[in-house]
């Protein structure tokens, strides 16, 4: 979370803070992860747009930055627990190249 959204009052305008901050971070992390040749795995969330009457309702926080320089996007979806009596000890779960 950034220092300005903590630190600001609760109303403030923060749109675009996260955006930014993670577009600095990746320009600077791109050249290290690739020199080190490191995987790096981002956990995202998934968000519903207000409003939207056409096309996919759900986005993710942080602007556009992880998707330009990704490598591979997946959606993944759990779809069922499975369960031995009352104990879950796994999940199917569909996964999609986005």
């Amino acid at each position: 979370m950034p220092r300005a959204e903590i630190e600001g009052e609760m109303g403030d305008a923060m749109m675009g803070v996260q955006a930014r901050l993670m577009s600095q971070a990746l320009r600077k992390l791109t050249a290290a992860i690739s020199k080190s040749k490191t995987i790096v795995i981002f956990i995202n969330q998934i968000r519903m747009k207000i409003g939207v009457m056409f096309g996919n309702p759900e986005t993710t926080t942080g602007g556009n930055a992880l998707k330009f320089y990704s490598s591979i996007r997946m959606d993944i979806r759990r779809r069922e627990q499975l369960k031995q009596g009352e104990e879950i000890v796994g999940g199917h779960h569909q996964v999609k190249v986005v």
